[in-house]
């Protein structure tokens, strides 16, 4: 050792730490062969611990603030004492610089696809992606069981466990929820702090807090979306023999414009006749089938409502679908119990008038008077 740097290193040191990363958790202060100086100053800033290791043990963890440090290494004293280690003290003291920031936009996702029973779709395999953010809440536990002598330590280092910690966290959770795997959408806001509350004591057991946990995103696989495609297809289209109309109805005009006619469509005379009756086939069952166009309904005559084509009354208004009838007094044709005249041969029907002897309202067909007795003209 010179002579030069031998006094420059009998100092006492000034300690602090000023953080230009986004990602260091722990920063070891450099000092000459691990030496620290009785009285050296220390000043932690604000969102900063700083872990006093003297002679192999943590001796304090100081919050923000300006602080004296007391060690056996004295200056220059201590040093001409350690000529029988080869000049090297064996009062090894140092200070390691903990971040209590919070560590935000930390990505999670699924390596391997989650395992789950779905009541509609039955096994399923889901993937998930989101972020979450933690910090240290308790430095002397985070070194005890995570840091160890490192002399510095950045969020990758752990992230890969923090990861595999809330995958599996997130996978017993959905599985204790049974929430439907088409409902899971609506539910992430819930999920994500049921999810938070959950591994918060398992973070807490290597000295961090999880402050937020979100999920961004939770895929179906590609076949169970396929599924899906169609029933939205489904919906979208409604009554599909009248989509098998349009689209007959555009195959025609489309051959129709080809300047070779069907055969020009590439199927030849044969498959231009085979399309046509298929076309036609799909026009008469649709107009063979009405009911069935409409899911098997029919619209109530009172209300206009749409009810099943078995129903006797009306679900909607109670009245019955079909209107009660009744013979004409005259012809004894069968009419409408509302119909006011016969229209067969004319005769009024149920038409009151008064009696000319008493006047009681009686029927315009009644030739006898039921109160007076009179004979109507």
């Amino acid at each position: 050792m010179g002579l030069f740097k031998f006094i420059k290193s009998q100092f006492i040191e000034v300690i602090e730490w000023t953080d230009n990363t986004s990602d260091t958790m722990v920063y070891q202060f450099p000092v000459e062969g691990k030496e620290i100086k009785m009285g050296a100053q220390l000043t932690v800033r604000e969102s900063q611990a700083a872990v006093f290791i003297n002679e192999g043990k943590i001796a304090d963890v100081f919050g923000p603030g300006r602080y004296i440090l007391t060690t056996q290494n004295m200056p220059v004293l201590t040093k001409l004492k350690s000529w029988k280690y080869g000049f090297d003290s064996p009062f090894k003291a140092e200070v390691y610089f903990v971040n209590t920031k919070q560590f935000t936009d930390q990505k999670w996702g699924t390596t391997n696809p989650i395992m789950m029973r779905d009541s509609e779709f039955g096994m399923l395999r889901l993937r998930g992606y989101g972020n979450y953010s933690y910090r240290v809440t308790d430095p002397e536990k985070f070194m005890k069981e995570i840091f160890g002598s490192n002399s510095n330590f950045t969020t990758h280092k752990i992230g890969g466990q923090l990861r595999s910690l809330i995958v599996s966290g997130l996978t017993d959770l959905l599985g204790e929820a049974k929430i439907p795997a088409l409902d899971l959408a609506m539910q992430y806001d819930e999920l994500s702090e049921m999810t938070r509350e959950k591994l918060d004591p398992k973070f807490n057991s290597y000295g961090f807090s999880m402050t937020s946990f979100y999920i961004e995103n939770i895929s179906l696989p590609e076949e169970v979306e396929k599924v899906m495609d169609k029933r939205t297809s489904m919906g979208v289209l409604g009554n599909l023999n009248q989509y098998t109309q349009y689209q007959s109805a555009e195959a025609i005009r489309d051959a129709a414009q080809n300047e070779n006619g069907m055969a020009g469509a590439g199927v030849g005379f044969g498959a231009g006749a085979a399309i046509g009756n298929m076309m036609g086939q799909s026009l008469k069952n649709s107009e063979q089938n009405p009911t069935q166009q409409h899911n098997n309904k029919i619209t109530c005559p009172h209300c206009n409502g749409q009810v099943s084509a078995s129903a006797k009354f009306c679900s909607l208004c109670g009245k019955p679908l079909e209107e009660p009838k009744k013979k004409c007094s005259k012809c004894k044709a069968e009419i409408s119990s509302s119909a006011k005249f016969c229209p067969q041969c004319g005769e009024p029907q149920n038409i009151k008038v008064s009696c000319d002897n008493c006047g009681a309202e009686i029927s315009s067909n009644t030739k006898f008077c039921p109160e007076c007795g009179n004979k109507r003209e």
